[in-house]
C-alpha cells in the first residue's frame, strides 16, 4: 500500500476548521473520509440481511445428574436455534466449563463436570459461526450460578437454578469463517464514563465501523475497559455494537469490575451477565483466537495483571486441542508485556513466561489494550524493565498494544465532528486495530478514527524553543499557554539542534523512515527508542511535539515517551525562507506512507 497524500500547513488549518498553529499541527489528517470497505469485504447481501441471529438452546430441567453438564453442538440449518430432525450433530468441536476442555463425539455430543459459578462455552470452529443476538453480541455460552450473584450494585447474574437438562450450541455454516483470509477487528478501551462519552464513541470509531464490511467473518473483539466503572452503561455499549457489520465479542478490563464483590470469584459477574464469559476461544480461518481475562482483583486491594489458576488450567487444556499448524492470537486487556509500563509488574501479566512456554513452537501474536497507547513490538525486542521486573530478556513473537477507541480518556479539544482530540499517551490518535490474516501470516493496520488507512503518522519540529516551553509547562497539563508558531524555526534553533520528528504510530523494529528536504537526497531518520535492552527515554528531547502542543494546552496525557518516534536533525545552515520536508515511512511489511511538512526558517 502506498499513500501519496501530502498536506501543507495551510491545508491542515482549512481541513480542520481550527485556529492556532499548535492545534492544527497536532491534529493533522484526523478528519479524512472513513474507509468504507477494506480488502475482503462481505458479498451476497448486507450483514443486516444475512446475520445468523439466535441463542444457545437451554433445555429446561432440572437434570437428574447435577454433577455433569451435557448437550450437543449441531448444525442449525434453519437457524431457529433448536436441533430439528435432520440437523446433524457436529463432531470434533471444543466445549469447556472454563476449566476442563472436551471435544464432541461424532454425533456432536459433549459431557463435562459441573460446578457452581461456571460458564460453559463452545469454541466456534472454522467454517461455522455462532449466532448473534439483536445487538450483534455473539451467543456461545451458558452461565451456571444456582443462587445467583451476591448482592451487587450493578446486579450481577440472576439465579440460574439447578442444571438444565441440556445446554445445546447451534452453529450455522459460514464461508466467511472458513476462508484462509480473515480481517479481525480489535477495539481497545471504549471506556465510556457517561452518556456524553457514549456519544463520542458513537460519532467516532463506531460510525467508522458501521461503514466497514471487511470484518464480518472474524468480527470485532473489544479487549476490555468496555465502560469506565459505571456498569449501568453496558446497555449503551450494546447499542453501539448494534451498529456493526459482524459479530461482537468482549473481554473484561480493570474498569469492568464489580468493585463491591466480596470475593474474587464474583468480580466480573455483571460483565458476564451483560456481555459474555471472562475468557474463551474461537476459530476463524487458520487462526485460533484466545480471549483472556488478565485482570486479577481482590476486594479491598488494587488490581494486578494476572491469570488465576482455573484460567491457566483452561488455557493449557484449550491449547492442547489446537493443531500446531494454526496461528494463535492471544488477546488480553492488560498486555502480557508492553512498552508504556515496562517496569511495572502490576500492568503486565505475572504468568507471561508460562504463557510463552505454552506457545513455544507455534505461530503466535499477542494483543493488549489498557495503556491507551499504540505499540507494535516485534520478536527480539527487549527493554530493561522486562528483564529486571518480569524476567523476560526478549519477545518471542509480535506483541501489539491496540490503542484505545477512547484515546486518552476522551480528553482534549472537542472537534466539530462530535468527539475530542484525545491524543493518546504516545501521541497516537484514537482508532482501531485490524489483523489482516492470510493463513498464519498477519499484517496489522491501525485505522485512525475518522480517517482512512493512509493516515499513519504525524510530522513535527522539535526545537530548543519548544523544549524550553515544554520544561516551563510540563507540570501544568491542560493550562499551558499555546505554543505559537510551531513551524517557525530560528537560525539560532538550528545551530542548537532541531529535529524533524515522525511519530509513525504502527512503526516498529524493521520499519524505516526517510526524509527529503526541498527535493534533495533522502536521509534516514533515527529511531529514538531502539528496543535493544535499554530503559525508556523520557522527556522533551524524546517527545512528540505534535501531540504535546495539544496535550499541555488542552489536557490529557503527555507524549514524552514512545517506541515509534523517528527524527532527523535539520541542517544548521538552512537558508532563511520556506522549506518542505517529505517523509516516507515504510512498515515491517513493506507498505509505504508519505506525508509532507512545510516550515519556515527565520533570522
Amino acid at each position: 500500500m502506498k499513500s501519496t497524500a501530502t498536506r501543507s500547513t495551510t491545508r491542515w488549518l482549512r481541513t480542520l476548521g481550527l485556529t492556532g498553529g499548535g492545534l492544527a499541527l497536532a491534529l493533522t489528517g484526523a478528519l479524512l473520509p472513513s474507509a468504507t470497505a477494506a480488502p475482503g469485504g462481505q458479498t451476497g447481501g448486507s450483514w443486516a440481511e444475512t446475520a445468523y441471529r439466535g441463542s444457545v438452546d437451554v433445555v429446561a430441567g432440572p437434570d437428574e445428574d447435577q454433577d455433569t453438564i451435557d448437550g450437543v453442538v449441531f448444525v442449525d440449518r434453519d437457524k431457529d436455534s433448536e436441533q430439528d430432525r435432520g440437523e446433524r450433530g457436529l463432531g470434533g468441536v471444543t466445549v469447556t466449563n472454563g476449566r476442563d476442555v472436551t471435544t464432541t463425539d461424532r454425533k456432536g455430543r459433549y459431557e463435562l463436570p459441573a460446578f457452581d459459578n461456571m460458564t460453559v462455552s463452545v469454541t466456534q470452529p472454522r467454517g461455522y459461526q455462532v449466532p448473534v443476538d439483536d445487538d450483534n453480541v455473539a451467543q456461545f455460552f451458558y452461565h451456571h450460578l444456582p443462587e445467583g450473584s451476591p448482592e451487587l450494585r450493578y446486579g450481577g447474574i440472576e439465579p440460574t437454578g439447578p442444571l438444565p437438562a441440556e445446554v445445546n450450541f447451534p452453529l450455522a455454516p459460514s464461508t466467511l469463517t472458513s476462508s484462509a483470509k480473515q480481517h479481525c477487528l480489535i477495539g481497545g478501551d471504549i471506556q465510556t464514563y457517561d452518556q456524553d462519552e457514549v456519544e463520542y464513541a458513537r460519532n467516532g470509531a463506531f460510525a467508522d465501523l458501521a461503514a466497514r464490511t471487511d470484518y464480518t467473518g472474524c468480527g470485532a473483539l473489544f479487549i476490555g475497559d468496555v465502560v469506565g466503572d459505571d456498569l449501568s452503561l453496558y446497555p449503551q455499549t450494546r447499542e453501539l455494537v448494534s451498529m456493526l457489520n459482524g459479530p461482537a465479542r468482549f473481554l473484561p478490563g480493570n474498569h469492568d469490575l464489580d468493585f463491591d464483590a466480596a470475593s474474587s470469584e464474583h468480580t466480573f459477574d455483571t460483565f458476564r451477565a451483560k456481555l459474555g464469559p471472562e475468557y474463551y476461544s474461537y476459530d476463524v480461518g487458520k487462526a485460533h483466537v484466545v480471549a483472556l481475562n488478565t485482570v486479577e482483583y481482590k476486594s479491598g486491594t488494587s488490581y494486578t495483571g494476572a491469570l488465576d489458576e482455573r484460567q491457566l488450567e483452561w488455557l493449557r487444556n484449550d491449547l492442547a486441542e489446537v493443531p500446531k499448524n494454526k496461528l494463535v492470537v492471544i488477546a488480553a486487556h492488560i498486555p502480557l508485556l508492553d512498552f508504556a509500563d515496562e517496569s511495572s509488574n502490576r500492568h503486565q501479566v505475572a504468568q507471561v513466561k508460562e504463557i510463552y512456554e505454552l506457545l513455544e513452537g507455534r505461530e503466535a501474536i499477542a494483543l493488549g489494550g489498557h495503556t491507551h497507547s499504540i505499540e507494535n513490538l516485534r520478536a527480539g525486542d527487549s527493554l530493561q524493565g522486562w528483564s529486571d521486573v518480569m524476567g523476560v530478556d526478549e519477545l518471542p513473537f509480535t506483541h501489539i498494544t491496540a490503542g484505545a477507541i477512547s484515546g486518552d480518556w476522551y480528553s482534549g479539544t472537542v472537534l466539530p465532528e462530535g468527539y475530542p482530540a484525545a491524543l493518546q499517551r504516545d501521541g497516537g490518535q484514537p482508532g482501531v486495530l485490524t489483523l489482516d490474516i492470510t493463513g498464519t501470516q498477519v499484517k496489522e493496520r491501525f485505522t485512525v478514527r475518522g480517517a482512512d488507512d493512509s493516515h499513519q503518522m504525524a510530522l513535527g519540529v522539535n526545537t530548543p524553543r519548544y523544549r524550553e516551553w515544554f520544561a516551563a509547562h510540563r507540570s501544568a497539563v491542560g493550562s499551558a499557554p499555546e505554543y505559537t508558531d510551531p513551524l517557525v524555526v530560528s537560525r539560532a534553533d538550528l545551530a542548537d539542534t532541531t529535529w524533524l520528528t515522525t511519530n509513525f504510530w504502527m512503526g516498529s523494529t524493521g520499519s524505516t523512515v526517510t526524509a527529503t528536504l526541498d527535493g534533495g537526497e533522502p536521509v534516514e531518520a533515527v529511531r529514538t527508542q531502539p528496543m535493544q535492552g535499554e530503559a525508556q527515554k523520557i522527556g522533551a528531547e524524546w517527545s512528540d511535539p505534535v501531540a504535546v502542543q495539544q496535550q499541555l494546552v488542552h489536557g490529557g496525557s503527555v507524549a514524552e515517551r514512545s517506541m515509534h518516534l523517528w527524527r532527523v536533525e535539520l541542517p544548521a545552515d538552512l537558508a532563511v525562507g520556506t522549506h518542505t520536508a517529505e517523509v516516507t515511512a515504510t512498515d515491517v511489511h513493506g507498505r509505504e506512507f508519505v506525508e509532507s511538512l512545510t516550515f519556515e526558517v527565520t533570522d
